[in-house]
Order: structure tokens, then C-alpha cells, then sequence
């Protein structure tokens, strides 16, 4: 007997500590700045390129970067551009050049970022009117994304609401939002800034 208390007492332990590590945090979620920049930049398709050559006017032109990934520059026709820095592309525009013009000076310049390749998202899934994947933009809230989804659904446990972030080594750490709060009482307490890869999870009511 002595025995299987011991064991149910060891069960119990596994299971509450196992609880505690799903727990979300009530404290703000870290941001990672690194999550939120890049180095260096590779176009993507659908991206717009200005590409200027110096003292060559008819040269220079704004051009999207196709499906396949190429863009057409007068005189030596298509290039690849997807994949590749701005700088990279440059650099095989003025090799190219240098059979029609003399010492060519390029630059291009990425004037719309479109790629679906490059723009992180964030995401809202759960008891929400349309759960959506959104492109990520510098100030984008917990709020934001909500709104974009249509909402809560009336079967939504909004004050359940758990923000996941990656935390590094393929880990998620969750954090706890008070999503009816924030909407029925503008408590922006725990309407946090987002950053690329969220994820935010609006659970059902257990009824």
C-alpha cells in the first residue's frame, strides 16, 4: 500500500509540473529583434526593381520581377533577379553592359517589396469569424490581426486568448491575452506588438 501511494504521489507530480510548462506567461512577450530584420535582402517575385544606369536614360527602367523570376533590361534582355541580392543583380546587368556601353555604372534599387518569399506572416486560428495568415507590418498588434479575422465567433473564450512566439531552438513560449478585455473594455494591456512567425490562438468555450 505503501508503495502505491508513493507512485500515485510521483504520478501527481509529473502531471502538475507537466501542466506548469504549457502554462502561458502573463508577462510581456520578448521581442527579437533579430525576427524582424534581415541582412541582406533576396528579391522575390512580384517585386519591383528600378534599374538605373548613369548617363543612359533609355537604359533605366522600372521593372516587376516575373514568375520565373527574371526581369527584361533593354539591350541584353532578361536577367535573374529572384533569389538574388540587389546588389548581385547589378553587378551581371553591368557585365552585361559592358559589350554596348562604356564603364556602366548600375544600380538597382527595390522600390516595391511584393514577394511573398521575403514578408513574414502572422497568423490568428480558433474560434474567430475567418482564421487568417497576414502579412507582417512593423506595428501590427494582437488587435490588428483579430480585427482582420472578423472577430470573435460567439462560441470564443476571448480572455483564453495565447499568443505563440518562437523562442529559439525550434521552441514556442505562449503568452497569455486578454482578448475580451481588449475588446469589450479597451484594456490595451495585453494588446502586444507582433512580430513575424506569431501565431495567436483564440480557443472555444468549454461549455
Amino acid at each position: 500500500m505503501k508503495h502505491f501511494i508513493v507512485l500515485v504521489v510521483l504520478l501527481l507530480a509529473l502531471v502538475v509540473s507537466g501542466c506548469a510548462a504549457v502554462t502561458p506567461s502573463t508577462q510581456p512577450p520578448k521581442v527579437n529583434a533579430d525576427a524582424m530584420a534581415v541582412s541582406d535582402y533576396r528579391i522575390g517575385v512580384d517585386d519591383q526593381l528600378q534599374v538605373s544606369v548613369w548617363h543612359n536614360p533609355d537604359l533605366s527602367v522600372s521593372v516587376p520581377v516575373r514568375p520565373d523570376g527574371r526581369i527584361t533590361v533593354p539591350l541584353i534582355g532578361d536577367v535573374q533577379a529572384g533569389g538574388q541580392t540587389p546588389e548581385e543583380v547589378a553587378a551581371v546587368i553591368r557585365d552585361k553592359l559592358k559589350a554596348y556601353v562604356r564603364d556602366p555604372q548600375v544600380a538597382v534599387i527595390l522600390t516595391q517589396l511584393r514577394s511573398h518569399e521575403y514578408l513574414a506572416r502572422v497568423r490568428v486560428t480558433g474560434a474567430v469569424r475567418t482564421p487568417v495568415s497576414l502579412p507582417y507590418r512593423p506595428g501590427m498588434t494582437v488587435l490588428d490581426v483579430v480585427l482582420a479575422a472578423g472577430g470573435v465567433t460567439e462560441f470564443a473564450s476571448p480572455d483564453r486568448t495565447e499568443l505563440y512566439r518562437h523562442a529559439g531552438k525550434g521552441d514556442s513560449q505562449a503568452y497569455a491575452v486578454r482578448l475580451g478585455k481588449i475588446l469589450n473594455d479597451g484594456d490595451l494591456a495585453t494588446n502586444y506588438p507582433l512580430q513575424p512567425g506569431d501565431v495567436i490562438t483564440v480557443p472555444q468555450r468549454t461549455f
